[in-house]
């Protein structure tokens, strides 16, 4: 078990972004993301992500549609301040007063809740200042719509910014043992240590992606894209970045033999093993990898493990 603000919840959560949105298409199937999130539940899967823009709100139909009879038993965290143009399909960000409002209340409708337990600023909007948009997200909680505010993929000077104004419940950022900009750059390049951040300021870190997008299973191939799946269009996950990050997959697999375990639950364990605050939340369509994404938190990584992971060389190509 993790703590979440005055709560516990399983040590591995659940991303649900997938279900809706983003990877193949051809493997959506709504009847099976209800059962697969109700079994997560009994699982003990009781922290679970989505987004308003995760398929243009279809995501948290979805979720509503699941949770329905058993919204006590999770934490439910949704999204704002991504938006896409339907003409054009491309994203943008939207963080002014007026957009929070409106979207809360559609976010609301859609999980078929009274209150949203984690709200999360999507993106920073350059064009409106993040204590205008962090202070209408807190008049959400004054309101009694949402229970507590979070940040994604943000700088450890933005969460002090936003923490002044409103504390920071939870951080979400990728981070995984191909992505470790949250954990703090050497040379003090990047977003600065979210992940420390978060501890000293009792906030909880959401690791997205704990899996690199898949690649950690060691199962995925630029072949194995559909047209739909913006994997294959990402600089990752091209064939020759990919035949060199099979390199860090190699020591994942290593260290997997000698626990009896899948590569994906070292991946996961590893991302565990970055502090008591930390809940990954990796996303699955399939109920057989939710049952082994949810045993990674019985993966004890030694030190010696957990050394040899850090090891790991960095990843080849950016992550967009």
């Amino acid at each position: 078990m993790r703590k979440f603000a005055d709560r516990h919840v399983g040590a591995v959560g659940l991303g649900c972004m997938g279900m809706s949105w983003a990877y193949a298409e051809s493997e959506r199937d709504d009847r099976e993301s209800v059962a697969l999130v109700r079994e997560a539940v009994d699982l003990g899967v009781t922290f679970l992500d989505t987004s308003d823009v995760y398929g243009a709100g279809h995501n948290e139909n979805l979720l509503g549609r699941a949770l329905h009879g058993i919204r006590d038993r999770v934490v439910l965290g949704s999204k704002v301040g991504l938006v896409v143009d339907p003409a054009t399909g491309k994203m943008g960000r939207d963080g002014s007063p007026g957009h929070v409002r409106e979207a809360v209340e559609g976010s609301l409708l859609r999980l078929d809740t009274e209150v949203i337990d984690l709200y999360y600023l999507h993106r920073i909007d350059p064009e409106v200042p993040l204590a205008e948009t962090w202070g209408a997200m807190a008049d959400l909680v004054a309101e009694g719509k949402v229970r507590h505010l979070g940040l994604s993929e943000v700088s450890v000077a933005q969460a002090e910014e936003a923490h002044r104004v409103h504390p920071v419940a939870a951080v979400q950022s990728e981070l995984s043992l191909w992505t470790r900009d949250p954990l703090g750059a050497a040379d003090g390049e990047g977003p600065g240590d979210v992940v420390g951040w978060c501890a000293v300021n009792g906030a909880a870190f959401v690791p997205f992606s704990p899996l690199g997008r898949g690649f950690l299973t060691g199962t995925v191939t630029a072949a194995s894209f559909e047209d739909n799946d913006f994997r294959g269009r990402l600089p990752r996950f091209q064939d020759e970045a990919l035949a060199k990050n099979m390199r860090i997959v190699d020591v994942v697999r290593q260290v997997a033999g000698r626990h009896g375990a899948t590569a994906a639950q070292v991946a996961i364990a590893w991302t565990l093993a970055q502090g008591e605050h930390v809940i990954p939340i990796p996303g699955t369509k399939k109920r057989d990898y939710l049952h082994e994404n949810t045993v990674a938190a019985g993966v004890d990584l030694t030190p010696e493990d957990l050394a040899e992971l850090d090891a790991v060389p960095a990843a080849v190509g950016t992550r967009y």
